[in-house]
């Protein structure tokens, strides 16, 4: 009896979910590897105060993002003895510029500058400004991380630390997220927790290492910048952070991932801006690492069991499928969140696991049908990773 369309779609989104089970497991042992790794950091002494080289922070900045005086602040008081914060912005009459001026009135003893960048070098503005940028920067080690980032007291000192071994090219964090009220932003705060995190993990994981870098920390020499071209050999790229990592990494050295975990503070995305967001990221993602996003599809643990459940007429073998993905999903994403990041704020939005995840491969499968990436309000055309060109938003 040949086998109907029922019986080929329940035994498809069968082996899905196992496929599923089988990166969760995958996910539990990067996780238990990074863990292991960051206690054995603790027990390594850090380097004395006189040996801690000078470090010139890089921000870029486009508009005032959610909680910018606070994690503008926590970069001002670092228990380090001596780096310079550097500032920049595109349009003269960015409001961030406002909130400079104030830092720099409330910290006068640091060297705080703010370049505004009149010049158009390249589609990626950010990567356009921190060229403009680099100038003004005093020291040879470089740090570059988002704008919107909050960072504890002993953040420059653990990042740093790892570039004093010769055979480190750069050195980037893990962040967690503090969602807005909005169910988009605490969508967006879960994936990033229970997501995003085991998926770099597990790709450090696989890969013996990380060979990329991720845009809440990039901490690197300056000769190692000018070996793959400087900053103007990434000025057309969406994903400029994952292309400085590789194109580091390509050059022999390592990619350290830092003990340290920063913060980003999420706008009030509406649902919609949520799936533009997911999808900008999920096209990003699919153009850098193309067979590794196309292998996602057997990461969708909770829809493929949900396939499986009603394919089955509710079957008590997939009933049991079902518990137990949800189970090891959940545990995996609370190791990852409160584990990893430290990020109690993940319980009070891990009822909605299920919606996002659900959502998730809708996101994905839509991320093959388009190159329009919508960023900081601009429409962009996604090619091979490049910004081609610029189109009329809508």
């Amino acid at each position: 009896m040949p086998p109907t369309p029922r019986s080929v779609l329940e035994a498809v989104a069968a082996i899905g979910t196992v496929g599923s089970l089988f990166f969760y497991f995958l996910s539990a042992l990067s996780l238990a590897s990074f863990l292991s790794d960051a206690r054995k950091k603790l027990k390594q002494p850090s380097l004395p105060e006189s040996q801690l080289p000078p470090v010139s922070i890089l921000k870029p900045l486009k508009g005032v993002d959610p909680e910018i005086w606070e994690s503008f602040c926590s970069h001002c008081e670092q228990e380090y003895p001596q780096f310079q914060l550097i500032f920049g912005v595109s349009d003269p009459g960015d409001p961030a510029i406002e909130v400079v001026r104030k830092l720099q009135a409330k910290y006068p003893n640091l060297p705080i500058e703010l370049v505004v960048c009149g010049r158009v070098l390249g589609t990626n503005i950010k990567v356009s400004n921190l060229a403009q940028m680099l100038p003004a920067a005093r020291h040879e080690l470089l740090l570059v991380n988002d704008s919107d980032i909050r960072v504890p007291s002993d953040y420059l000192r653990k990042v740093i630390t790892p570039l004093a071994d010769a055979s480190v090219g750069l050195v980037t964090c893990l962040y967690r997220a503090v969602a807005s009220p909005s169910l988009g932003s605490r969508l967006e705060a879960l994936g990033i927790g229970t997501d995003f995190v085991p998926g770099v993990l597990s790709a450090r994981f696989l890969e013996k290492g990380l060979h990329f870098g991720l845009g809440s920390t990039l901490a690197f020499r300056r000769r190692d910048l000018e070996a793959i071209g400087g900053f103007e050999a990434l000025l057309d790229y969406l994903a400029d952070d994952y292309e400085l990592g590789r194109r580091i990494a390509a050059t022999g050295k390592r990619v350290e991932l830092s003990a340290a975990t920063v913060t980003t503070f999420l706008p009030a995305y509406t649902l919609r801006q949520f799936i533009r967001h997911q999808l900008r990221w999920s096209r990003t993602i699919r153009d850098a690492r193309r067979w590794g996003y196309t292998g996602l599809l057997f990461t969708f643990g909770l829809p493929w069991a949900l396939v499986t459940l009603l394919a089955a007429h509710g079957a008590v073998w997939a009933w049991v499928l079902f518990a137990l993905t949800l189970a090891v999903r959940l545990a995996v994403g609370f190791v990852a969140a409160v584990g990893v990041l430290h990020d109690r704020e993940v319980l009070r939005n891990i009822l909605l696991l299920p919606l996002r995840d659900l959502i998730a491969p809708f996101v994905w499968a839509a991320s093959f049908m388009g190159n329009r990436i919508h960023w900081r309000g601009d429409c962009f055309v996604l090619k091979d990773g490049k910004l081609v060109q610029t189109i009329a938003p809508r």
